[in-house]
């Protein structure tokens, strides 16, 4: 016996609503309880990078950030003047909460938010 159930409240700041579908079936049922396997098929805004993401993954720029922080013990925030450009390549050193990666550049180790970089796709490049 298969389920499906809708919601339309799942909001994330700056980002509106989006739509998550969640397909269940119950496994295991008696007369008082049930176990019940959901799993979900999201419609999103942001691409699925955890998927392809990784410790020493290539990344490339798609947009350049308007300030970078940098990567260090005491991190400095500073104004990106165009030592990072979109097209730029980097290496992913770390994964930090909130989809930041700690991303090594021909300039240093910089934190950076991931709606500015995509996987290199190495095969693409050829």
């Amino acid at each position: 016996m298969a389920f499906s159930f809708s919601s339309c409240a799942i909001t994330k700041p700056f980002l509106g609503v989006q739509e998550r579908r969640l397909n269940c079936e119950v496994l295991k049922k008696n007369d008082v309880s049930a176990l019940i396997k959901c799993s979900s098929k999201e419609s999103s805004e942001l691409p699925e990078k955890g998927s392809k993401l990784g410790i020493g993954s290539p990344i490339i720029f798609i947009e350049a950030p308007k300030m970078i922080k940098t990567a260090a013990t005491m991190p400095c925030l500073r104004v990106n003047t165009g030592q990072v450009k979109a097209g730029d390549v980097g290496r992913i050193i770390s994964r930090k909460p909130k989809d930041v990666w700690a991303v090594r550049l021909r300039i240093g180790t910089y934190l950076i938010d991931g709606k500015y970089f995509k996987p290199l796709d190495l095969a693409e490049s050829n």
